[in-house]
């Protein structure tokens, strides 16, 4: 098989060619239909994240070696399965729950394997992803029908459109209350607009810099589109909301925009950070408790989750995001396409 692989952080992926595995025990072997470019991606590439005042957290540190085969948004038609795998045939096309845990700790025991305490076995992250022609998923739960949905359209809901219906239901009736706040209009703020609808929520109001992704969230249904450099963007906000908001989820997550976020809030609004730019920020206390307001993380989702997700998508009430598919030996170019900031919606590799 052909996989692309980090065998240096911050270099070009290197094509390798190795023997199909062959399954055992649960496991399930998958040949590769699809597999989004995340940018989570850039992070592992890169070997880790900026925490801001000169400190980095290296993936050499949390447990990743190389050579490492990334991508956790992945679709695969089932090829073969060990001999305890039940409930999945040969020939099915299944979407993979990539955040899995060490099965044992108290977080993975109430089914949120994506807040594993102990060893979590991420596939894409920790553990072989897949940036390949075949993925080894350990079990057989991991496997979510698509139906007859594109392979390609159906790879990011594994993490961006998981992210974005995870942190929007933290958010509770907020949503169906009145529209919130959205920053960034990647594939994740796209697929929140996405999501939004689906729910029957009141909307949202999104803020980018970039023109072309304010755009592309105003043909998906924003009510307003923002530039944050805007002089008069809490005022524009407000005005397009009714008020003060009571919501923002934050998919940049960088200084800039936590601060944005959290002083947009009305008295007892949440601010959720979904985004990983890094750095770090200063804030002032007293504003917190004063104005009761809240700012909390919120990490992709649990396997509960994406099937819910995933079957209001397949009932057609999640409208699909703007899909740039590439050829699988194109992945390099897609990393830099979306460092680079020139992609709209998401890059799918495509073997």
């Amino acid at each position: 098989m052909k996989s692309y692989r980090i065998a240096e952080f911050g270099q070009p992926l290197r094509c390798e060619d190795t023997t199909v595995p062959t399954p055992t025990g649960s496991e399930v072997l998958l040949e590769v239909r699809a597999a989004g470019v995340c940018h989570t991606d850039l992070h592992v590439w890169h070997g880790g994240y900026d925490l801001g005042g000169g400190k980095f957290l290296k993936m050499s540190d949390r447990g990743v070696n190389l050579p490492h085969t990334m991508g956790h948004e992945t679709v695969g038609v089932v090829i073969a399965t060990g001999p305890a795998a039940k409930g999945v045939n040969v020939g099915e096309t299944m979407l993979v729950y990539p955040w899995i845990g060490c099965g044992e700790c108290a977080n993975c025991g109430s089914g949120n394997e994506n807040l594993c305490l102990s060893a979590p076995r991420y596939l894409g992250i920790f553990r072989t992803g897949g940036y390949s022609t075949h993925l080894v998923v350990p079990d057989v739960r991991y496997l979510v029908p698509i139906g007859d949905l594109d392979p390609a359209q159906a790879a990011p809901y594994a993490c961006a459109g998981l992210t974005a219906y995870s942190a929007i239901k933290r958010l509770g009736e907020i949503v169906h209350d009145g529209p919130i706040v959205l920053i960034g209009a990647g594939g994740l703020g796209l697929m929140a607009l996405s999501v939004l609808g689906a729910l029957g929520a009141k909307g949202a109001v999104v803020v980018d810099l970039d023109e072309s992704k304010r755009s592309a969230a105003t043909q998906a249904g924003a009510l307003l589109s923002v530039d944050p450099r805007d002089e008069a963007v809490s005022e524009k906000i407000s005005a397009a909301i009714g008020g003060a908001p009571r919501a923002v989820i934050d998919f940049v997550g960088a200084p800039a925009t936590i601060k944005l976020g959290t002083s947009l809030l009305a008295k007892g609004g949440s601010c959720i950070v979904v985004g990983l730019v890094g750095g770090e920020v200063t804030l002032s206390i007293p504003p917190f408790p004063l104005r009761a307001v809240s700012l909390t993380g919120s990490f992709v989702g649990n396997l509960t989750e994406l099937h819910e997700l995933m079957t209001l998508v397949r009932e057609g009430k999640v409208k699909a995001i703007p899909i740039d598919r590439r050829p699988l030996e194109e992945v390099n170019s897609a990393l830099q396409d979306l460092e680079a900031g020139q992609l709209v919606g998401r890059a799918v590799l495509v073997p």
